[in-house]
Protein backbone atom coordinates (compact mmCIF):
# COMPACT_ATOMS: atom_id res chain seq x y z
CA UNK A 1 0.00 0.00 0.00
CA UNK A 2 2.84 2.58 0.91
CA UNK A 3 4.36 1.63 -2.78
CA UNK A 4 1.65 2.07 -4.41
CA UNK A 5 0.25 5.26 -2.82
CA UNK A 6 3.42 6.86 -2.73
CA UNK A 7 3.77 6.69 -6.40
CA UNK A 8 0.31 8.83 -7.26
CA UNK A 9 0.78 12.41 -8.10
CA UNK A 10 0.22 14.65 -4.79
CA UNK A 11 -3.49 15.49 -6.05
CA UNK A 12 -4.32 12.06 -5.35
CA UNK A 13 -2.81 11.87 -2.40
CA UNK A 14 -5.31 13.76 -0.31
CA UNK A 15 -6.62 11.47 1.63
CA UNK A 16 -7.99 7.82 2.69
CA UNK A 17 -10.80 6.80 4.65
CA UNK A 18 -10.69 3.54 6.09
CA UNK A 19 -13.39 1.53 8.12
CA UNK A 20 -12.46 0.31 12.00
CA UNK A 21 -11.55 -2.53 11.52
CA UNK A 22 -8.53 -4.33 13.56
CA UNK A 23 -6.22 -4.63 10.10
CA UNK A 24 -6.21 -1.14 10.15
CA UNK A 25 -4.08 -0.42 13.53
CA UNK A 26 -1.06 0.45 11.10
CA UNK A 27 -2.53 3.06 9.60
CA UNK A 28 -0.17 5.76 11.26
CA UNK A 29 3.40 4.33 9.35
CA UNK A 30 1.40 4.34 6.41
CA UNK A 31 0.33 8.23 6.98
CA UNK A 32 4.20 9.13 7.56
CA UNK A 33 5.73 6.60 5.09
CA UNK A 34 3.57 7.68 1.93
CA UNK A 35 2.54 11.46 3.32
CA UNK A 36 -1.00 10.23 2.97
CA UNK A 37 -3.36 11.51 5.79
CA UNK A 38 -6.15 8.82 6.97
CA UNK A 39 -9.46 9.13 8.41
CA UNK A 40 -11.85 7.28 10.17
CA UNK A 41 -15.55 6.56 8.92
CA UNK A 42 -17.81 6.66 12.28
CA UNK A 43 -18.42 3.06 13.13
CA UNK A 44 -21.03 1.32 11.58
CA UNK A 45 -21.94 4.48 9.07
CA UNK A 46 -21.21 2.79 5.88
CA UNK A 47 -22.94 5.59 4.06
CA UNK A 48 -19.77 7.44 4.93
CA UNK A 49 -17.95 5.28 2.53
CA UNK A 50 -19.45 4.33 -0.50
CA UNK A 51 -16.82 3.21 -2.75
CA UNK A 52 -14.93 1.37 0.13
CA UNK A 53 -18.55 -0.77 0.50
CA UNK A 54 -19.22 -1.07 -3.18
CA UNK A 55 -15.86 -2.51 -3.88
CA UNK A 56 -16.08 -4.97 -1.15
CA UNK A 57 -19.28 -6.32 -2.57
CA UNK A 58 -17.41 -6.56 -6.11
CA UNK A 59 -14.58 -8.16 -4.06
CA UNK A 60 -16.60 -10.86 -2.45
CA UNK A 61 -17.87 -12.50 -5.61
CA UNK A 62 -14.20 -13.46 -5.89
CA UNK A 63 -13.07 -13.57 -2.60
CA UNK A 64 -16.26 -14.69 -0.45
CA UNK A 65 -16.56 -13.84 3.30
CA UNK A 66 -14.59 -15.91 5.81
CA UNK A 67 -12.24 -17.04 2.50
CA UNK A 68 -8.78 -17.01 3.44
CA UNK A 69 -7.04 -14.67 1.16
CA UNK A 70 -4.24 -16.37 -0.84
CA UNK A 71 -0.75 -15.78 -0.73
CA UNK A 72 -0.60 -15.18 -4.93
CA UNK A 73 -0.09 -11.41 -5.32
CA UNK A 74 -0.43 -12.43 -8.95
CA UNK A 75 -4.11 -13.78 -8.39
CA UNK A 76 -4.80 -10.35 -6.18
CA UNK A 77 -3.77 -8.52 -8.54
CA UNK A 78 -5.67 -10.54 -11.42
CA UNK A 79 -8.54 -9.85 -9.10
CA UNK A 80 -7.91 -6.09 -9.28
CA UNK A 81 -7.67 -5.75 -12.62
CA UNK A 82 -10.77 -7.42 -13.38
CA UNK A 83 -12.50 -5.26 -11.26
CA UNK A 84 -11.06 -2.18 -12.79
CA UNK A 85 -12.07 -3.17 -16.18
CA UNK A 86 -16.14 -3.08 -14.96
CA UNK A 87 -17.79 -0.17 -16.09
CA UNK A 88 -19.59 1.39 -13.35
CA UNK A 89 -22.71 3.53 -13.31
CA UNK A 90 -21.64 5.83 -10.60
CA UNK A 91 -18.96 6.59 -12.85
CA UNK A 92 -21.08 7.21 -16.05
CA UNK A 93 -20.50 3.66 -17.61
CA UNK A 94 -16.62 3.93 -17.61
CA UNK A 95 -14.63 1.86 -16.07
CA UNK A 96 -12.26 3.12 -12.90
CA UNK A 97 -9.12 2.66 -15.23
CA UNK A 98 -10.97 4.77 -18.04
CA UNK A 99 -11.48 7.34 -15.50
CA UNK A 100 -8.08 7.40 -13.66
CA UNK A 101 -6.22 7.58 -16.47
CA UNK A 102 -8.29 10.42 -17.37
CA UNK A 103 -7.47 12.23 -14.29
CA UNK A 104 -3.70 12.15 -14.65
CA UNK A 105 -4.07 12.88 -17.83
CA UNK A 106 -6.12 15.91 -17.34
CA UNK A 107 -4.12 16.86 -14.43
CA UNK A 108 -0.71 16.90 -16.48
CA UNK A 109 -2.54 18.69 -18.85
CA UNK A 110 -4.23 21.40 -17.12
CA UNK A 111 -0.54 22.07 -15.11
CA UNK A 112 1.70 21.79 -18.20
Amino acid sequence: LIETMSGLPDFMRQGLTWDQGTEMAGHASVTVAANLPIYFAHPHSPWERPTNENTNRLIREYLPKGTDITSSQAYLDAIAREINERPRATLDFYTPREKFEALLRDNVASTS
